[in-house]
């Protein structure tokens, strides 16, 4: 029977992480400072590494329900993978979320908290989208060939998307209709009163918008974290972290990830390769360190070219 102990270690680190971030980080609702967001970017990378020392003493102890027969140090660099491919893969979800807090106009103040608020829903529906998954690519045969295919096609698609988006077309249009939405902040409220009726304010609306991105987006990294390993508890703890790394890293990328234009090409060679592992792993096994090795490869040559680019147009 498996070990609930270090399922229960997760969630108390991770909720004692967004406790710290939440009351002493972000005691008041203040704009972040660039020096802020690096320090805490840091925090969140440097607890997400921290984490394999508990990976391992979780697998070394055989505390874990570990069908794969996974070595400790496999177990590490199994989360490590997961870890990166999660981050990398979510360079889109950067975009998304600024052009969300423009559309509705979101004060920076009020971002974090909107962010923060997005974490939570997020380890709560992630861990539904994982366990129904994992259901699949377990129960059915050949499943991994279709969530394979399913990235492959989000990576033609991601090619072909226009760079360009149009705010208007990030807000919830459908919710609209069945709810009263305000175009106004009422002091960072989610829910207010308008002429004797109660309304969701635009931080609700966005806040709604960024769940939905954000399980849409989740449809892509989880089956990509599948190519690596299927072990739940890795899969789950490398994609909390990632979300957690994620949100703060927003804030430091937020000026600069117009400039790293090139960027989406890496992703979209990070997508083609997971997608071709995963419909491969029947009868193909390769290393996860050459997985690690080819998504540092890619993320260091799209940052490269970028700033090469930028560096001629500046002269």
């Amino acid at each position: 029977m498996e070990n609930s102990t270090p399922w229960i270690i997760l969630i108390v680190y991770v909720m004692t992480l967004l406790s710290i971030d939440f009351f002493i980080l972000h005691k008041k609702n203040r704009v972040t400072s660039v020096k802020r967001a690096i320090f805490e970017t840091i925090f969140f990378i440097s607890n997400a590494l921290l984490f394999t020392v508990l990976i391992y003493w979780f697998y070394d102890a055989s505390m874990v329900e570990n069908a794969g027969n996974l070595k400790p140090t496999d177990a590490v660099i199994k989360y490590l993978t997961g870890y990166i491919i999660e981050l990398s893969l979510s360079v889109d979800n950067l975009f998304v979320i600024a052009i969300i807090f423009t559309s509705f106009k979101i004060p920076r103040q009020y971002q974090h908290n909107l962010l923060f608020l997005g974490i939570l829903g997020a380890i709560v529906f992630r861990a539904i989208l994982i366990s129904v998954g994992l259901v699949l690519i377990n129960k059915i045969h050949g499943m991994n060939i279709v969530f394979g295919l399913f990235l492959l096609f989000t990576a033609l698609k991601m090619l072909k998307k226009e760079a360009k988006h149009s705010p208007e077309a990030e807000k919830p249009k459908g919710l609209l209709k069945f709810f009263r939405f305000s175009n106004d902040l009422h002091g960072g409220k989610y829910i207010a009163k308008e002429n004797n009726k109660t309304v969701f304010t635009a931080l609700a609306g966005a806040l709604i918008t960024i769940e939905l991105t954000d399980l849409l987006f989740a449809l892509d990294s989880i089956p990509a974290i599948f190519a690596v390993t299927t072990d739940p508890f890795i899969v789950y703890s490398s994609n909390i972290f990632a979300i957690m790394g994620l949100r703060s890293l927003y804030f430091f990328l937020s000026n600069m990830l117009e400039k790293f234009v090139f960027l989406k090409y890496s992703v979209f060679a990070i997508l083609l390769f997971v997608s071709l592992k995963l419909m491969s792993i029947s009868f193909l096994e390769i290393p996860e360190w050459f997985s690690l090795l080819f998504i540092g490869v890619s993320i260091i040559i799209g940052i490269y070219i970028s700033t090469v680019v930028i560096k001629q147009k500046e002269k």
